[in-house]
């Protein structure tokens, strides 16, 4: 295999039995986890640890990508500005999101830096060399207008070799820029098989956190939940979850048979730090703080019939295209420049 191929699903991605029972009987010991993890908030949104970085986050996060999407950029700024009054202080973004309309926008939306204060901001680069991601941390630094990020991650882990060639380059320029009080802390993120995740984890770097997706359709196929949640546990490494409800536009958990409100909650119930979700517009953005506010960890009844009634859809993994290397999801600078070079 080219070693800029995505990596490949393996030969055991639908769990078996055992394994699904094993699930089950881990989101039945959540539930204690996550309420001892929980605190009160502002504005009535718990929050959690951010592993061992001694921070706490709301336990909601401001998709970066839906923040500008099908919206004006003053339609963005102002639902960024009536998140943060509401509690959702945790924004996520990138550098390629929207060819840098998302960093830039949201950059707008921090100003003054008595706004900028109130929120904790992640972005991610996409390059993997040295020179490449010194240049992506400096173009988003400018975009966002700040002198820090909170929070840096290395986007969309996915391809044979991404390990190896983060460790000998993109990693150098992220301890460059957190030696120089840029950066705080540093993570990575990816979507396509937890075979990638597991690689990064296995070099010798003390990751502050790793973003996954995590929904109830992901635990019957590549499952990140199974594979990369337990090793995050085990080392105290923060877990942000993404695609709640499958990601894109039409919410493919809906397809299974499962509510967005129910489908948001069985994140949420996972011990992560925060579910970054993608907002779109007010209602959806209500909708979620409703739903934070009033949170409380679903039962293992609940757990078991969500996934029992999920798993002829999602056994395939059809529900989850970013899952499949043919269909090309991730990172467009990696299409353009990783690819292009082989």
């Amino acid at each position: 295999m080219n070693d800029r191929e995505p990596v490949l699903p393996n030969s055991h991605a639908r769990p078996t039995r055992r394994a699904v029972l094993a699930a089950l009987a881990g989101a039945a010991a959540f539930r204690d986890e996550v309420l001892a993890m929980q605190q009160p908030g502002p504005a009535g949104i718990p929050t959690r640890p951010l592993g061992k970085t001694g921070v706490r986050v709301p336990i909601i996060g401001y998709g970066g990508w839906h923040a500008v999407a099908e919206k004006s950029d003053e339609e963005s700024i102002r639902l960024m500005h009536e998140a943060i009054d509401l509690g959702v202080t945790f924004f996520d973004n990138a550098w390629e999101y929207h060819n840098g309309r998302a960093e830039e926008v949201m950059g707008r939306a921090l100003q003054p830096s008595s706004v900028r204060e109130k929120v904790f901001l992640m972005t991610k680069v996409c390059a993997r060399d040295l020179e490449g991601a010194r240049k992506h941390i400096e173009d988003s630094l400018r975009r966002l207008r700040t002198d820090r990020i909170d929070l840096l991650q290395f986007h969309a882990i996915q391809y044979e070799g991404d390990a190896k060639r983060i460790q000998e380059g993109a990693l150098k320029a992220a301890l460059e820029a957190q030696k120089a009080g840029k950066v705080r802390f540093i993570g990575f993120t990816g979507h396509m098989n937890p075979k990638a995740h597991l690689e990064m984890l296995a070099l010798p770097f003390e990751w502050n956190t790793v973003q996954m997706p995590l929904n109830v359709l992901d635990t019957h196929y590549l499952s990140f939940e199974r594979d990369v949640l337990p090793a995050c546990r085990k080392r105290d490494i923060a877990v942000l979850g993404m695609k709640s409800l499958g990601g894109g536009m039409k919410p493919p958990v809906l397809e299974a048979g499962v509510t967005a409100e129910l489908g948001r909650r069985y994140a949420m119930s996972l011990p992560v730090a925060t579910v970054i979700c993608g907002i779109l517009n007010r209602e959806q953005l209500q909708f979620m703080v409703k739903i934070a506010r009033g949170f409380q960890p679903l039962t293992k009844e609940q757990v078991t019939s969500l996934l029992g009634s999920s798993r002829t859809q999602a056994g395939d993994g059809h529900l989850e295209p970013y899952k499949d290397p043919k269909l090309g999801y991730g990172c467009s600078y990696h299409s353009r420049v990783l690819r292009a070079s082989l």
